[in-house]
Protein backbone atom coordinates (compact mmCIF):
# COMPACT_ATOMS: atom_id res chain seq x y z
CA UNK A 1 0.00 0.00 0.00
CA UNK A 2 1.11 3.49 0.45
CA UNK A 3 3.54 4.97 2.91
CA UNK A 4 1.37 6.32 5.57
CA UNK A 5 1.17 8.25 8.87
CA UNK A 6 -2.48 6.92 10.03
CA UNK A 7 -3.46 3.22 9.22
CA UNK A 8 -6.36 1.70 10.78
CA UNK A 9 -8.21 -1.55 9.63
CA UNK A 10 -10.42 0.04 6.38
CA UNK A 11 -8.10 3.08 5.83
CA UNK A 12 -4.97 4.53 5.66
CA UNK A 13 -3.79 8.61 6.32
CA UNK A 14 -1.31 10.09 4.57
CA UNK A 15 0.12 13.92 3.49
CA UNK A 16 -1.49 15.01 0.31
CA UNK A 17 0.41 15.67 -2.90
CA UNK A 18 -0.27 16.91 -5.89
CA UNK A 19 -1.14 13.48 -7.61
CA UNK A 20 -3.72 13.85 -5.35
CA UNK A 21 -5.92 16.96 -7.82
CA UNK A 22 -8.17 14.22 -9.55
CA UNK A 23 -9.22 12.61 -6.00
CA UNK A 24 -9.43 15.90 -4.56
CA UNK A 25 -11.38 17.83 -7.04
CA UNK A 26 -14.03 14.57 -7.25
CA UNK A 27 -15.09 14.54 -3.74
CA UNK A 28 -14.58 18.48 -3.46
CA UNK A 29 -16.70 19.19 -6.75
CA UNK A 30 -19.11 16.88 -5.73
CA UNK A 31 -22.44 18.83 -4.57
CA UNK A 32 -23.86 16.11 -1.86
CA UNK A 33 -20.73 16.28 -0.03
CA UNK A 34 -19.90 20.11 -0.04
CA UNK A 35 -23.86 20.58 0.84
CA UNK A 36 -23.29 20.16 4.69
CA UNK A 37 -19.39 21.23 4.76
CA UNK A 38 -20.51 25.43 4.39
CA UNK A 39 -17.63 24.84 1.82
CA UNK A 40 -18.14 25.88 -1.75
CA UNK A 41 -18.71 23.43 -4.41
CA UNK A 42 -15.24 22.90 -6.65
CA UNK A 43 -15.34 24.00 -10.26
CA UNK A 44 -12.04 23.43 -11.47
CA UNK A 45 -9.35 21.17 -11.08
CA UNK A 46 -7.36 24.30 -10.32
CA UNK A 47 -9.25 24.85 -7.01
CA UNK A 48 -7.76 21.34 -6.06
CA UNK A 49 -4.56 21.78 -6.84
CA UNK A 50 -4.58 25.23 -5.06
CA UNK A 51 -6.00 23.57 -1.88
CA UNK A 52 -3.82 21.56 -1.61
CA UNK A 53 -0.70 23.35 -2.35
CA UNK A 54 -1.61 26.67 -0.94
CA UNK A 55 -3.45 24.79 2.06
CA UNK A 56 -2.77 21.29 3.11
CA UNK A 57 1.18 21.50 1.80
CA UNK A 58 1.74 24.92 3.70
CA UNK A 59 0.04 23.70 6.73
CA UNK A 60 2.21 20.57 7.21
CA UNK A 61 5.18 23.10 7.24
CA UNK A 62 3.80 25.46 9.51
CA UNK A 63 2.11 23.37 11.88
CA UNK A 64 2.80 19.82 11.31
CA UNK A 65 -0.65 18.68 9.97
CA UNK A 66 -3.49 19.38 8.34
CA UNK A 67 -6.30 17.57 6.32
CA UNK A 68 -4.70 14.25 5.44
CA UNK A 69 -5.56 11.71 2.33
CA UNK A 70 -8.39 9.16 3.39
CA UNK A 71 -7.11 5.74 1.25
CA UNK A 72 -9.91 3.34 1.09
CA UNK A 73 -7.59 0.08 1.38
CA UNK A 74 -9.77 -2.44 0.01
CA UNK A 75 -9.38 -0.49 -3.24
CA UNK A 76 -6.51 1.82 -2.91
CA UNK A 77 -8.61 4.88 -3.62
CA UNK A 78 -8.55 8.21 -2.14
CA UNK A 79 -12.00 8.45 -1.51
CA UNK A 80 -11.90 12.37 1.16
CA UNK A 81 -9.93 13.58 3.92
CA UNK A 82 -9.92 13.86 7.69
CA UNK A 83 -7.47 15.01 9.92
CA UNK A 84 -6.72 18.52 11.93
CA UNK A 85 -6.40 21.88 10.70
CA UNK A 86 -5.68 25.34 12.51
CA UNK A 87 -8.13 27.37 13.42
CA UNK A 88 -7.49 30.75 14.30
CA UNK A 89 -10.66 31.36 15.24
CA UNK A 90 -10.63 28.45 17.79
CA UNK A 91 -7.20 29.00 18.62
CA UNK A 92 -6.37 25.56 18.32
CA UNK A 93 -6.55 22.33 15.93
CA UNK A 94 -10.24 21.39 14.68
CA UNK A 95 -10.66 18.17 12.97
CA UNK A 96 -12.33 17.73 10.11
CA UNK A 97 -13.24 14.56 7.46
CA UNK A 98 -15.43 14.33 4.14
CA UNK A 99 -15.53 11.24 1.98
CA UNK A 100 -17.49 9.99 -1.40
CA UNK A 101 -21.12 9.23 -0.77
CA UNK A 102 -20.61 5.87 -1.84
CA UNK A 103 -18.29 5.43 1.43
CA UNK A 104 -20.74 6.78 3.36
CA UNK A 105 -22.47 4.80 6.64
CA UNK A 106 -20.28 2.07 6.65
CA UNK A 107 -18.45 3.40 9.84
CA UNK A 108 -15.55 5.14 8.32
CA UNK A 109 -15.63 8.34 9.33
CA UNK A 110 -15.53 7.00 13.14
CA UNK A 111 -12.65 4.98 12.89
CA UNK A 112 -10.78 7.96 11.08
CA UNK A 113 -11.47 10.20 13.45
CA UNK A 114 -10.85 8.08 16.03
CA UNK A 115 -7.08 7.00 14.82
CA UNK A 116 -6.60 11.01 14.06
CA UNK A 117 -7.40 11.59 17.71
CA UNK A 118 -4.90 8.41 18.48
CA UNK A 119 -2.31 10.22 16.38
CA UNK A 120 -2.92 13.89 17.54
CA UNK A 121 -2.22 12.67 20.87
CA UNK A 122 0.53 10.41 20.63
CA UNK A 123 2.67 11.59 18.18
CA UNK A 124 1.70 15.30 17.63
CA UNK A 125 1.56 15.70 21.57
CA UNK A 126 -2.14 17.41 20.61
CA UNK A 127 -4.47 16.87 24.14
CA UNK A 128 -7.44 19.02 22.80
CA UNK A 129 -9.54 19.10 19.20
CA UNK A 130 -12.42 20.64 18.37
CA UNK A 131 -14.98 19.82 16.00
CA UNK A 132 -17.45 21.77 14.28
CA UNK A 133 -20.44 20.41 12.84
CA UNK A 134 -23.46 22.51 10.66
CA UNK A 135 -26.28 21.67 13.04
CA UNK A 136 -28.54 20.40 9.91
CA UNK A 137 -25.99 17.59 9.46
CA UNK A 138 -26.76 15.15 12.71
CA UNK A 139 -24.66 12.28 11.02
CA UNK A 140 -21.63 14.26 11.56
CA UNK A 141 -22.17 15.34 15.31
CA UNK A 142 -23.24 11.61 15.66
CA UNK A 143 -19.60 10.70 14.75
CA UNK A 144 -18.02 13.05 16.71
CA UNK A 145 -19.88 12.18 19.94
CA UNK A 146 -19.71 8.50 19.79
CA UNK A 147 -15.47 9.12 19.51
CA UNK A 148 -15.82 11.02 22.53
CA UNK A 149 -16.22 14.63 22.02
CA UNK A 150 -18.82 16.72 24.19
CA UNK A 151 -20.98 19.75 22.96
CA UNK A 152 -19.66 22.91 24.44
CA UNK A 153 -21.95 25.67 22.17
CA UNK A 154 -24.14 25.88 19.13
CA UNK A 155 -23.63 29.33 17.20
CA UNK A 156 -24.33 31.17 13.79
CA UNK A 157 -21.14 32.33 11.38
CA UNK A 158 -21.60 33.13 8.04
CA UNK A 159 -25.39 32.01 7.57
CA UNK A 160 -25.12 29.01 9.17
CA UNK A 161 -25.82 27.25 12.88
CA UNK A 162 -22.76 25.31 14.06
CA UNK A 163 -22.58 22.93 16.87
CA UNK A 164 -18.94 23.04 18.58
CA UNK A 165 -17.58 20.17 20.28
CA UNK A 166 -14.42 19.86 22.07
CA UNK A 167 -12.40 16.38 22.57
CA UNK A 168 -10.02 15.99 25.50
CA UNK A 169 -7.17 13.36 26.14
Amino acid sequence: MMSGLIETTRLGMRKFCLDDIDAVYAFSSNVEVQRLTGDPVFQSRQEAEDVIRKIWLAEYKKYGYARYALVHKADDKVIGFCGLKYEPHLNGPDIGYRMLPEYWGMGLATEAVVATLEYADRVLGISKVMGEVLTEHPASSHVLLKCGFKLVQTYSRDGFDINQYQWHK
